[in-house]
């Protein structure tokens, strides 16, 4: 019995601007292994475009330096590392099972892009526009999410004031936890139990209210 004929599906064509966007990412993603294998310091373009598989004169049309591209980097991965949080996070959970969560989520990225640190503690030196938006972009998203829970009289009596402290205390949780627990030598390992228990105890006692 011959077998009934199946059209060949062609693949959809990109637009010149869907490209130029693809490019973009890649250069950001060899970018990021790049920086996270070698550093700020010897991310030359070179290694760059070798990594994206792109020609060295292409990358000038999307940025117009090393540092203009160094100047991007850090928001670029940053963002990414924010919409995989909040696709993780169930906001129909409690403040405290929602904080656990956002820990969870930023470890499992981590995992996944161990680049991303030092990315983030290089840039002070080498991207300082780049850390200091990355930071500002981070508070602003705590400060959202604390609004939200204080809307649902999850949190104790804290101020805004107050509140942006916290924001950057748990940020800070978060480097050390990384350095001490997540990240050796560029590898990532897994994360022990006891890291999210002593986090949860804080934030239950201090931060959330029962």
């Amino acid at each position: 019995m011959a077998l009934a004929h199946t059209p060949n599906r062609r693949k959809k064509r990109l637009s010149r601007e869907e490209k130029a966007e693809e490019t973009r990412r890649a250069l950001f993603r060899a970018a990021a292994k790049v920086v996270g294998k070698y550093g700020y310091a010897d991310a030359s373009i070179s290694r760059i475009t070798t990594e994206a598989n792109i020609a060295q004169g292409t990358f000038y049309n999307y940025f117009e330096t090393r540092q203009d591209l160094f100047d991007q980097l850090l928001p670029e991965v940053g963002g990414n590392m924010l919409d995989h949080i909040k696709e993780q996070v169930d906001t129909s959970v409690s403040g405290v099972e929602r904080e656990l969560q956002r820990l969870t989520a930023y470890f499992d990225y981590l995992h996944e892009n161990p680049e991303f640190y030092r990315i983030l503690n290089e840039a002070e030196i080498f991207a300082p526009k780049a850390h200091e938006k990355h930071f500002n972009m981070l508070i602003a998203g705590y400060m959202s999410a604390f609004r939200r829970s204080r809307d649902r009289d999850e949190l104790q009596n804290y101020t805004d004031e107050e509140l942006e402290v916290i924001a950057y205390i748990l940020l800070a949780a978060r480097g050390y936890l990384s350095l001490g627990y997540a990240v050796r030598g560029g590898r990532s390992r897994k994360v022990p139990p006891q890291v999210y228990s002593a986090y949860e105890k804080i934030v239950s006692s201090g931060l959330f209210k029962f």
